[in-house]
């Protein structure tokens, strides 16, 4: 890639208006919809009481799929999502209008491996002036190494603990799951067309991994804050394997809350593997 261009890439701001449907929408593409006559669920669920999930942050004010330009020189085709972080500042309400701000962090030359491009985003009430998150992107560019350090990087994440986990937690990822996903504005077709999803060497249509993220905010809430989500205050994940329709994940916790947790999350039907690593959440 071309590092100085990369480097020196100014965005332009994205807004986007969403609605409490929008809000449930992708709740139902994160799990919450798994327990329909739970009441807690319904609250993520129902526009008459409705919450929203803290890790709808993530996708609000997209500013798409800027590397497959070619002035970039990006090798995109190489392209994966390694890692994703996520802190809120305040909660994140039900429906609203939010601007988008957004940087290039820093890159990190890993040589033969690629390079590890870090991008920030700023999530701003459009209304108040307030920044309702802050979420960090990292891509692993695998054709790009070579390019030379640039700016800063966040903090790594680190190895998980040895013990056994302090508690655990299962949820379905459902056949339909990355359906319903899409529509919160991820249209890549890896995830729906099965032609594609071979092409690409994956034995059918694959989950978003941010669906999966929000399958971890999903579960932490759950697990940890009474599904209060002003309480999951911030997440860190590494995105280690894709989750297929139909996978039963486990997710395994280390800690207790209020404090910082650990976690990952794996697949027993597919060999307990480790499909999201070395993960960190901060409990309010």
């Amino acid at each position: 890639m071309d590092r100085e261009k990369v480097a020196g890439k100014i965005f332009a701001d994205t807004e986007q208006a969403y609605s409490r449907k929008d809000s449930i929408l992708y709740a139902l593409g994160v799990g919450f919809g798994s327990e329909p006559l739970d009441e807690q669920h319904i609250d993520f669920l129902f526009e008459e009481r409705l919450k929203a999930s803290p890790t709808y942050a993530n996708v609000l004010g997209h500013p798409g799929m800027w590397v497959r330009d070619a002035d970039y020189a990006v090798d995109w085709k190489k392209l994966l999502h390694a890692e994703q972080r996520l802190e809120m500042h305040r909660p994140l309400p039900p429906e609203g209008h939010i601007v988008g701000k957004h940087f290039i962090l820093g890159v990190r030359d890993l040589g033969e491996r690629g390079a590890m491009l870090h991008q920030r985003k700023h999530v701003i009430d459009a209304a108040s002036g307030e920044t309702i998150a802050t979420v960090t992107n990292t891509l692993m560019l695998r054709g790009d190494g070579g390019c030379g350090d640039w700016g800063d990087v966040p903090e790594e994440l680190t190895k998980l603990p040895e013990t056994a986990p302090d508690g655990t937690l299962e949820v379905q990822a459902t056949e339909i799951q990355p359906l319903i996903y899409r529509l919160s504005g991820d249209l890549n077709p890896l995830h729906i067309d099965p032609a594609i999803a071979k092409g690409a060497g994956f034995p059918r249509p694959i989950l978003h991994g941010l669906s999966t993220k929000g399958m971890a905010g999903y579960a932490l809430l759950r697990h940890y804050c009474g599904f209060d989500p002003a309480r999951l205050e911030a997440m860190a994940v590494r995105f280690s394997r894709p989750v297929l329709p139909g996978d039963r994940i486990r997710f395994e916790f280390w800690g207790e809350a209020p404090g910082t947790i650990r976690f990952r999350a794996v697949v027993p039907n597919r060999d307990d593997l480790v499909v999201l690593d070395r993960c960190t959440a901060r409990i309010g």
